[in-house]
């Protein structure tokens, strides 16, 4: 099921859970999950929002240029150029960054939105270290 605003995609499953992608904050994820149990509530099925919570964020911003050989270097880093155009940076157990040498980094595996920004501030101080 889709939703236009806000923008995001459900999937209903036979245990009647939903879950919601898509959305760009924790608010829009909420309303989200707000409307699609009331589309399905619409259709005659019994709907009581239970446990709403948020299993993952991802987030993605770009940086400077960077020489992802040098940094490969670094401890908890996989990059193989061959098989795959970005580096797998392992910030924590369970936070991952693909960083790639445009500068682009997605990071995910994020379970609070403080925790992008700590992210953030860990890994800029790193990444300037190797910029091109």
């Amino acid at each position: 099921m889709r939703i236009r605003e806000p923008r995001t995609t459900a999937v209903v499953y036979k245990s009647g859970k939903i879950m919601c992608t898509g959305t760009k904050s924790v608010q829009q994820a909420r309303l989200g999950a707000r409307k699609c149990a009331r589309k399905v509530q619409k259709l005659g099925f019994p709907v009581r929002p239970l446990n709403f919570k948020i299993q993952t964020m991802t987030a993605k911003w770009k940086i400077f240029p960077l020489h992802l050989q040098r940094f490969s270097q670094h401890q908890n880093c996989s990059y193989d150029p061959e098989l795959f155009p970005g580096l797998i940076y392992e910030v924590s157990p369970g936070i991952t960054a693909t960083i790639f040498s445009s500068g682009s980094i997605c990071l995910s595996g994020v379970k609070q939105e403080a925790q992008i920004y700590k992210v953030f501030d860990t890994i800029y101080r790193i990444l300037t270290c190797f910029r091109r």
